[in-house]
């Protein structure tokens, strides 16, 4: 099972700036909240709107950071549930279609045969 890629050093810095941003927000809030002084609500205002510009700033420094490559293949048990919703629902979609032939008294059309053979190609039905 592949592992998620470690965070560079950007992205270390830029999650705790977030957090460190967060907290000034938090607490430029509770001022505001907590008085109707209009020079403590100013305070308020230019504290929160100094991080929103700190946060712009850090998101063109991790911008600059590559990102980071995913991985080629899903990991083992996202496949293993793929096949087991498979086997689940494979007989219901064969009753389902064969009630629908059996309704419709026909073939099923070009489309429906086109796509049930991707399908089986894919080997997802």
């Amino acid at each position: 099972m592949s592992t998620a890629p470690s965070p560079t050093a950007a992205r270390r810095w830029c999650d705790a700036l977030q957090q460190k941003l967060m907290d000034a927000i938090d607490a430029a809030w509770a001022m505001a909240d907590g008085s109707d002084d209009p020079a403590v609500i100013a305070k308020a205002r230019e504290q929160a709107r100094l991080a929103g510009q700190i946060a712009g700033m850090a998101r063109k420094v991790l911008s600059l950071d590559p990102p980071q490559p995913k991985p080629a293949n899903l990991p083992g048990f996202i496949h293993e549930a793929f096949d087991r919703l498979d086997a689940a629902t494979a007989p219901i979609l064969a009753a389902a279609a064969r009630k629908e032939a059996a309704e419709a008294g026909k073939p099923a059309a070009a489309q429906a045969v086109a796509m049930q053979n991707a399908l089986r190609k894919l080997k997802r039905r």
